[in-house]
């Protein structure tokens, strides 16, 4: 919004007028007096912030040169690694299915359906995967199977949420045509809902798999399997030119992640 004011004899053009001027300005000060109230009140221990860079440097220093000694090892719980993120991605595909369908407000049965689904999505979203891993830990044991369900339980969300919201952008058209031929509601799924949102589900599942491959590499610090937990044994007994070379190897596995869903979404796509 802008305002026209006459100044030295001429016209001059801004872009806030002075309240939004005195608006804009209020905003500023109270985010600042937010931060600076939020900086006294976690107890920052200042004198270990400013020695950070000397210790970076240090820690860096006993990393330097990475030790390949234990490289097959690495390797080994690397792949499995790469496996617990393909299994979940795999079952929370599949579980997400139903539950976008029911959270889809032109799909859903009824309200009571379409509120189910959205409670699904929002408490699996809310979740961190780190959390869900704590849990599952507990109940199943330490592992690759608490990895693999914490991951699909947290993916369900994330997935449903997409495909749902792809369910609701579809074009009607086809979807009343078949009905109106008198189509059974399972033949209007498959041929008039399913070929809209592949496109969506093959990207939502590509994109997922990657994430999960990034979230995987954590998991065995808290003792639901994978890089994490040679990652977290080297670094108890403070062996740091093997924690280099855990940490370059869980570089080069995001970085070929990367590359491939990149890849597949190139061809599939």
């Amino acid at each position: 919004m802008s305002s026209i004011r006459e100044e030295f004899g001429r016209d001059e053009w801004t872009r806030f007028t002075p309240r939004q001027k005195l608006a804009r300005w209020g905003a500023l000060a109270f985010c600042a007096l937010a931060i600076m109230w939020a900086l006294t009140s976690i107890e920052v221990i200042w004198p270990w912030v400013w020695s950070a860079p000397e210790q970076i440097g240090d820690l860096f220093g006993r990393m330097y040169p990475p030790d390949p000694s234990n490289l097959a090892t690495i390797l080994r719980v690397l792949w499995e690694t790469v496996n617990i993120a393909t299994f979940a991605t795999a079952l929370a595909v599949l579980l997400s299915l139903p539950v976008a369908y029911i959270a889809a407000q032109n799909t859903t049965p009824n309200r009571a359906t379409l509120w189910l689904g959205r409670l699904i999505l929002v408490t699996s979203r809310s979740v961190n995967t780190i959390i869900w891993a704590l849990l599952f830990v507990a109940i199943f044991g330490p592992g690759i199977v608490a990895g693999i369900v914490a991951i699909m339980f947290r993916s369900i969300g994330f997935i449903g949420k997409l495909l749902g919201e792809a369910i609701e952008e579809i074009d009607q058209r086809p979807v009343e045509a078949l009905e109106a031929t008198g189509a059974s509601r399972f033949k209007v799924i498959v041929y008039a809902i399913i070929p809209q949102v592949m496109p969506t589900f093959w990207a939502v599942s590509i994109l997922r798999w990657d994430i999960n491959l990034r979230e995987s590499t954590v998991l065995g610090l808290v003792g639901a399997g994978g890089i994490g937990i040679i990652l977290q044994g080297a670094i108890d007994t403070f062996n740091w030119p093997e924690v280099a070379t855990i940490l370059l190897a869980i570089i080069a596995l995001v970085v070929l992640g990367e590359i491939v869903s990149a890849f597949l979404r190139r061809r599939i796509l």
